[in-house]
Parts: structure tokens; sequence; C-alpha cells
């Protein structure tokens, strides 16, 4: 049986929606239709050729590659690139990358799940992106429920279920028409007072043009006044790694037994102290050692990455703090497991496979 490229795309971007990835990052569906059906998934880390013969040999006609094989913009597609042999024999390419990792349940809540973390918040809080604005005008109180209304419809006032919200104050405005100015209220050539309204709503930021336009439309002023300010967006609660504690704490240890096992992997690069307990940690999945002031910061005991600098290990020894990584791509493909289940447990009627072949370009020997 099959299911349409686009069904998959749509439950991928329910468990790591793309407007969660960072702003550098390429994710999404980088390669094929997404009208055409599909059969067998495989899943990895690196789409390499390794992975794509694996592909191949099993049929499978759409890859999740965690890592965007199109990262940077391409100046030519030719033979020998796995993109372009995707291309040749119709098979798409999906990247989650740090949208999966920003996600509830994604990379790096996989990764704290590996330490038992509770309590878990994002090490690093996303920026919330502001979606709205604050119209504030002016206009007298025999006009104000018509200039309402049209605003109202053009798409301000909106607040979650709740449509046409306004909060209205009585006031006096003045105003001196120059030369040429044809006022409604008084005459132009000498100070006016006149009695008005302040209206302030709310704007969705793809509603401001078609709110502005109406207001000037309705508005009985010449010149209607009005402020137009952006408010600042409500904090996410996402963000990119994990920071939590350990209840009772572990020792270094037993924790640095439990990650390679749960890892799959026998080696481990330790920096920092690697006896006693640790009560709190953090873990970011990948390349973060520019994560690790912000973890010092935290008061961690320890540090789980993929990577880290050599300057930057060998400030969080001098801070106490046991740094642990994994290889790069290690901290990562656990990862793969969750994600095959959940959509294996969506859509029974597909395959899925996570590669054999897919491994991190660097071994310890």
């Amino acid at each position: 049986m099959a299911s349409s490229l686009q069904q998959l795309i749509d439950e991928l971007n329910v468990i790591a929606p793309p407007a969660m990835a960072e702003s550098w990052d390429n994710v999404g569906l980088l390669v094929g239709d997404p009208a055409r059906d599909i059969s067998s998934v495989m899943l990895c880390i690196d789409y390499t050729a390794a992975v794509a013969k694996e592909a191949a040999e099993t049929r499978c006609d759409f890859i999740i590659a965690y890592h965007p094989p199109i990262f940077s913009p391409l100046k030519r597609l030719v033979t020998g690139s796995v993109v372009f042999d995707a291309v040749r024999r119709g098979v798409a390419i999906y990247s989650p990358h740090t949208a999966l990792d920003v996600a509830d349940g994604g990379t790096n809540d996989v990764l704290a799940d590996v330490l038992g973390l509770r309590e878990r918040v994002p090490l690093k809080p996303t920026a919330a992106t502001a979606t709205q604005y604050k119209l504030v005008t002016f206009a007298p109180a025999t006009t104000i429920e018509s200039i309402s209304q049209a605003l109202f419809a053009a798409g301000a006032g909106e607040i979650g279920n709740y449509t046409s919200c306004s909060f209205l104050s009585i006031g006096k405005g003045t105003f001196f028409g120059e030369d040429g100015a044809e006022p409604t209220v008084g005459e132009a050539g000498q100070l006016e007072m006149a009695d008005e309204i302040r209206m302030e709503t709310i704007v969705p930021v793809d509603k401001v043009s078609a709110v502005i336009a109406a207001l000037r439309k309705t508005h009985p002023y010449e010149e209607p006044a009005f402020d137009l300010l952006q408010l600042a967006a409500s904090p996410s609660g996402k963000g990119i790694g994990r920071v939590g504690t350990l209840s009772p704490a572990i020792e270094r240890a037993e924790l640095f037994s439990t990650i390679k096992r749960e890892l799959g992997i026998d080696h481990l690069l330790i920096a920092g102290p690697t006896t006693g307990a640790v009560a709190k940690a953090a873990v970011a999945a990948g390349s973060c050692g520019d994560l690790l002031d912000t973890a010092i910061a935290a008061k961690v005991d320890l540090f789980l990455t993929g990577e880290m600098r050599h300057h930057d290990a060998l400030k969080a020894a001098a801070a106490g703090v046991t740094v642990v990584c994994t290889l790069h791509s290690n901290s990562e493909r656990v990862t793969l497991k969750h994600l095959r289940s959940k959509l294996a447990e969506k859509f029974p009627e597909l395959a899925f496979h996570q590669s054999a072949m897919d491994r991190d370009p660097f071994s310890i020997r």
C-alpha cells in the first residue's frame, strides 16, 4: 500500500514545525513532488552515497535525512551527487534538522531522556517572533462605530476565540489647520479642540495594510491620526538544548555507562571531573559548544553534547563542569528510532527503515 507524500509532510510538520527551525537552516521538503504516492521510507542522519545505495536496494522512495543534504545554494547538479541521483530516481528527501531539535519530544528531549532529566526547560530559549501590532486612532464619537466595524472587517480586533475586540476612551483632540486645510470639524486658521474617542485594537502583521486602508477610507478626517505599535511576542517556551535535574543525583561513572548504552556507542570524549554525583545537567545535540557559557551559568554539573572545541573543553573543566562528547551525529541518531515509531504508528501501511549504513564519519580505534 501507499500514502501520498503530502500526508507524510503534513505529519512531519506537526511533529517538528518548520517555523521553529533556526533562521540559517534549510528544513522541509528538499526534493520531490508532494502529490506523488510513496510506499517505503528510510530515516538517516546523513544522506551519503552509502545510504543512497542502501535506500535503492530496499526500494525506499522517501528519505528523511536529519541533516539537510541541500544546505547552501547549489550551483550545479551533476552525476555523482546523491541529490542528482535522488531526483533521477524519483526519490523524495525531507529534512527536519533544527525544527526537530526545538520540538517537544524531539532530538534534545530524546537526549535528555537518556540522562533522565527532570523539570527540564530549554537551555537556550528561542526568540519568539512578533506577530501583532496595536493600532491606536482618534475619531469623533459619532463615527467611531462605523470606523470600528470597518477595521474589524479588515482583520483587526481578534484575540483568541474573540473578535471585535477594542478599548475606547474619551478625550480631547487639538489641531491647527494651515492654509489649504479643509477640516471636518472647526475651521482652518485657528486652534481647534474637539471631543474625540481614542480607539485601541490588535492587528495581525499580515493584516496591517488592509486595516490601515480601511481606516483611511472610513475616517471622516482629512488626515486621520493613528499610532501603529509593534507588540513584543510572548515567550514560546521552545528552544535549543535542555537543562534539568537528576533526582536522586547520579554518579558520573554510572551516567557515562548509561550514555554509551542508550546511544549504542563504545567510547566517550570526556573533559573535566570524572567522579562525583551529578544533580543538574544540560544536553544539546550536535555541535553546541556555543551553549557552554549558558550551561556554566546554569550551574550544571555535566553537559552532554556531540562535539566541542578544544578551548571550550578547557573552559568547562576549569569551571568544574564535566563535558561529555559523543561525536556529532552520535548525539542525534537516537532520535531516529523515536521518529520512526511515531510515523509508523500514524502510517501502518508504509514500510519504515532506519539506515544501517548511516554512521558518524569519525570512529575511535
